[in-house]
Formats: structure tokens, C-alpha cells, sequence
């Protein structure tokens, strides 16, 4: 199946943002863009990174039919892409590039299961190392992203690819991921 949307998944620190921001050097990409719950940053501005309203807002759009798919994250927000953000992108003309985590990618699997979904890496001393270099993280928090990160790594069975990003070799990966999303054009 031929397809402009492609699943990228990867767990805390694998690296997925920076190597979709890095896949704009290779290929005309649109991000799909989730909603959210979760409170706007300062650094955020509605609809980067995300759609954000409240959760009644939220509930009562579920409620309706008009998520794709939908999840409640370990923080306790709501996150979901609507049936409206990917005819978006669908008809954008570019490579849609759908950043789900692993229950998102298993439902999105099931709603279109020829979606290819390409699954980013790390080694995991990589990936702790790399998510207490983040602004303000607490010992609780590294805890809980590793644990998390465990149970994807249960799950890499529902991915058509996995790339490793190992530290020094960014340039690779991305170069690896725009050849598999040009081997589906």
C-alpha cells in the first residue's frame, strides 16, 4: 500500500524529534498534529507541538467520534489525533510523518494496518544518559521514563522497522529513515 503517513515511534531519548526535524533535509515533511490535554508550555503555541484544549473539550470530541485514536499517557493527559488532522495531511501534497507512542501505534495499526511504522532507538544506558541531560529532571522521573521505556520494548513486534540512533550517528539515522519512507513512494 502506498502511503503519504508513516508511524515514527521511539521511547524518552531515542532521539525521534530531532531525526522528523532532520527527515525536512531529505523529504517535504508535515507533522501530524496531536491534541492534547496537557497544559501549553512557554515555549508552545497552539498547534506546535500540539492542538491543546481542555479535557471536557477533549471528552466530549471523543465522545463524538472524532479521534482516530485516543490514549490517557502516564502523566494523566489526554492525547489524540483527530479524523480532521490527518485528511490535513493526508491532502497536504507532503510525507506525513504521525509521532505516536506504542499504544497509539498498535491502535493506528489496527484502524490502517499497511501504515508503515518505523520504531527509533537507543542503546538504554544511551537513552537514560540522554534524558537526565533535559532541563529540571528529577531521579522519580528518569525512573518512570526508563520503566516505560521498558514496556515499548516489549512492543517493538508491532513495528515494520527498527532503527537504532546511536550517540554520534544522527546524520545515519535520519539518512536511514528517509531512505525507508522513499522506499514506500
Amino acid at each position: 500500500m502506498k502511503s503519504n503517513i508513516f508511524i515514527v515511534s521511539g521511547p524518552s531519548g531515542a532521539g525521534k524529534n530531532t531525526v522528523i526535524d532532520g527527515l525536512r533535509e531529505y523529504l517535504p515533511i508535515e507533522r501530524v498534529t496531536t491534541t492534547t490535554t496537557r497544559a501549553m508550555r512557554p515555549e508552545n503555541s497552539q498547534g506546535n507541538p500540539y492542538y491543546f484544549i481542555s479535557r471536557e473539550e477533549f471528552v466530549a470530541r471523543r465522545d463524538h467520534g472524532e479521534f482516530v485514536e485516543w490514549a490517557e499517557q502516564y502523566n494523566g493527559n489526554l492525547y489524540g489525533v483527530t479524523k480532521e488532522e490527518l485528511e490535513r495531511v493526508k491532502n497536504s501534497g507532503k510525507i506525513g510523518i504521525w509521532e505516536l507512542e506504542w499504544q497509539g501505534a498498535i491502535a493506528a495499526k489496527k484502524l490502517f494496518p499497511g501504515i508503515p511504522a518505523i520504531f527509533i532507538n537507543a542503546p538504554l544506558d544511551i537513552l537514560e544518559k540522554r534524558i537526565r541531560q533535559r532541563d529540571n529532571v528529577t531521579e522519580e522521573y528518569v525512573q518512570e521514563r526508563m520503566a516505560y521505556t521498558k514496556k515499548w520494548l516489549d512492543r517493538m513486534d508491532i513495528y515494520d522497522y527498527v532503527i537504532m540512533n546511536e550517540e554520534g550517528k544522527l546524520k545515519e539515522t535520519i539518512a536511514q529513515v528517509a531512505e525507508i519512507i522513499k522506499s514506500h513512494q
